[in-house]
């Protein structure tokens, strides 16, 4: 996985591309919880998102909590097949997605 990060003031953009798994969802927490107190909009842009786990939803739900407190939080780029894990979970109803 590869995070490709472009923060302006209180904006910051994340650009995740490869697999966000069990292996690879720490990785995206740990940048998240490190950049996410100066941040009141953040988007994550999926384009190059190949595959989600269930590794990978715990970290974008824990993010949207404390997104929903502090700001907004936006999914862009969503590819089909993860658009699909988004609808199965219920995820698009927590989510915004663009």
């Amino acid at each position: 996985m590869t995070i490709t990060k472009n923060q302006d003031g209180s904006s910051l953009k994340l650009a995740v591309e490869g697999r966000l798994d069990t292996t690879t969802a720490p990785e995206l927490d740990a940048e998240l919880k490190n950049s996410l107190p100066s941040v009141k909009q953040l988007e994550l842009d999926f384009a190059g998102l190949e595959y989600l786990s269930s590794a990978g939803l715990r970290v974008l739900l824990s993010t949207q909590k404390v997104m929903n407190r502090q700001g907004t939080m936006k999914l862009t780029h969503v590819n089909e097949t993860i658009m699909e894990i988004f609808e199965v979970t219920g995820f698009v109803d927590i989510l915004t997605i663009e």
